[in-house]
């Protein structure tokens, strides 16, 4: 057995904000597609780390003057550079104790099997035509990566009402990486849910799509460990959208008609329009505004996370353009392939 002391201060010198460690064994009983085991045959530890955004970040958005810093330095550059040389670092010290290691960064999540919205215990068909199981019983490849669950597994937070994962240090203020090995620790125990999230519901109020409903009755229901977590039925293909700006009212870039249609395309498109890629990724006009920025401000306000700063976040009224078409967005009825 390795030291989770030892492994956590590997962790935090390479480059994570936070880390937790829990056995695979608490995948028991999920579907095969999505049990990660089969990713690294024979692991018995699912180790999570934590990469804050700085807060800071969303400030050009919440302000409306500048809005590709969440999208490169908060989302792309973190999933494409930090989290692979982190992941690197911890790997090397795990493999030089004699044990495999597996890093999945965040942006393996995205499973080329079209497994949109299945979760733990809900079983769903991969796309067809694009792969088939190497062996009778297996899973397709590739097997699945669900982020925010294989954190929970490890005891690095819970997973709120609005589904974006929360961490007693930051809230919703972080992106998340996994790393799979077959050596063993002590582990820690999962976050009782609400012991975060208090079902505010201020992301569902603030969403500008109203991707996130209300109704306590409108979710997902999983157990792990004994725990039975719950997070709303997100309406994906409307957060896709209004996340890349398809809101006239929340989107500065977002003026013409040829603007409404292109920015309302599905999330692979829309993320290119106007805005070039940065670390292949701009997409996030919209700022999590009520996923992230609400919850991070009713979070801090309360006193429910650690995390602390001199001033509120949210210092005046919240901007808001005028619009006076209130149609349909052109393309909603669109399949979203590949959403996690």
């Amino acid at each position: 057995m390795l030291s989770t002391k030892l492994l956590k201060q590997v962790a935090l010198n390479a480059g994570a904000d936070i880390v937790a460690v829990g056995p695979t064994s608490r995948y028991e009983g999920c579907p095969t597609q999505m049990d990660i085991r089969y990713a690294l045959p024979g692991c018995k530890s699912i180790i999570a780390l934590g990469f804050k955004h700085f807060r800071g970040v969303f400030r050009g958005i919440e302000e409306g003057t500048f809005f590709t810093n969440y999208s490169s330095m908060g989302y792309a550059s973190i999933n494409s550079i930090r989290q692979p040389l982190t992941l690197k670092a911890i790997c090397d010290w795990i493999e030089d104790q004699g044990y495999d290691s597996m890093p999945i960064p965040n942006h393996l999540g995205w499973t080329p099997n079209d497994l949109s919205g299945q979760v733990i215990g809900k079983e769903k068909v991969p796309r067809e035509n694009f792969s088939k199981p190497a062996k009778e019983g297996y899973p397709h490849p590739n097997v699945a990566h669900h982020m925010r669950l294989g954190a929970v597994i490890a005891g690095l937070g819970e997973i709120g009402w609005s589904k974006m994962f929360l961490s007693k240090e930051f809230g919703p203020r972080q992106r998340i990486a996994l790393l799979l090995t077959d050596a063993e620790f002590e582990y820690d125990p999962v976050v009782k849910p609400g012991t975060i999230c208090d079902r505010c519901k201020l992301c569902a109020q603030n969403c500008t799509g109203n991707a996130i409903p209300f109704d306590d009755n409108d979710c997902i229901t999983v157990t792990i460990d004994g725990h039975e977590i719950k997070w709303a039925n997100i309406d994906y293909m409307k957060c896709s959208r209004y996340f890349c700006g398809a809101s006239p009212k929340h989107n500065p870039f977002n003026i013409t008609e040829e603007d409404r249609i292109n920015f309302a395309e599905h999330v692979g498109k829309a993320q290119e329009y106007k805005l070039r890629t940065i670390y292949w990724y701009a997409r996030a006009l919209e700022g999590a505004s009520g996923c992230i920025r609400a919850c991070m401000r009713h979070l801090e306000e309360t006193g429910r996370i650690t995390s602390k700063f001199k001033s509120k976040f949210r210092r005046k009224p919240a901007w808001k353009l005028k619009d006076d078409t209130e149609t349909e967005l052109p393309n909603q009825d669109k399949e979203i392939e590949n959403w996690e």
